[in-house]
């Protein structure tokens, strides 16, 4: 899903990131491995561990948020910008198995100075889209 017929680039983090969906030097996290698009989208293709199971066999839905949160936030990033969610919207349209590949993808819809506004969707190995969500994104100063 990630290789090079998509023509798709890494999307760099720092070694010392500790963000819970994204961070390598975050052991209980996710680590989720983002890459750009050349149509300025995000995507990523994660198998996540049934550890972070709601129901047997399928994510928990705070992890479903999460992962189109992430989603969104870093098609913030790639714009260049900083940004913290101030609100989102999940729609939940089906259960999300652990433990298969996914692949989920995020993008801006819209910018005004700094609001952003994106949406992103989790999809199986089939295409078929399992939850999907919109939210407004805040740049913030880097401390």
């Amino acid at each position: 899903m990630t290789d090079n017929a998509e023509h798709l680039t890494p999307f760099a983090h720092a070694a010392s990131n500790r963000c819970f969906g994204c961070g390598s030097a975050n052991p209980a996290g996710l680590r989720l491995e983002f890459f750009r698009a050349p149509d300025g989208s995000v995507v990523a293709s994660p198998t996540i561990a049934a550890i972070f199971d709601g129901h047997p066999g399928y994510l928990h839905g705070g992890i479903i948020a999460t992962l189109l949160d992430e989603a969104m936030s870093k098609s913030v990033r790639a714009l260049g910008k900083s940004a913290m969610t101030r609100k989102m919207e999940v729609d939940y349209l089906r259960p999300v198995p652990s433990g298969v590949p996914l692949r989920i993808e995020g993008r801006i819809i819209r910018s005004e100075e700094r609001k952003h506004w994106a949406e992103a969707a989790i999809q199986n190995s089939s295409g078929t889209k399992l939850a999907r969500a919109s939210g407004l994104f805040i740049e913030v100063t880097p401390k």
